[in-house]
């Protein structure tokens, strides 16, 4: 089992914690919303969760909830900038569908 991130998102991490002047990195997880029955969900962490599963990804650490962990699996977080839009990306093997708007997916 395992979480990545690419550069790009260890660089705006990295730089957006030094920016806030603590954290000990980030959350993810997934939640149940939109049309297809799941989005993701990312926070800044400032203190530990003793549940949660630790990776650590280019010297970042990366913090999963148990129930998160077998629908994120295997996902590599990026961050991108197209055109105007900017922001993390879910690369995620996972997913068999996501809606139109690309907020939700299934597994």
């Amino acid at each position: 089992m395992a979480i990545t991130l690419t550069q790009n998102a260890v660089a705006h991490i990295k730089s957006y914690l030094g920016n806030r002047g603590k954290g000990e990195g980030i959350k993810l997880g997934v939640k149940t919303m939109g049309c297809s029955g799941m989005g993701y969900m990312l926070e800044f962490v400032d203190s530990i969760d003793e549940n949660d599963i630790l990776f650590e990804s280019n010297g970042i650490k990366v913090f999963v909830d148990p129930k998160s962990l077998v629908y994120l699996d295997g996902t590599e977080l990026d961050y991108a900038r197209e055109g105007l839009n900017e922001g993390f990306q879910f690369k995620n093997p996972n997913v068999k569908d996501s809606c139109g708007c690309g907020e939700s997916f299934n597994v």
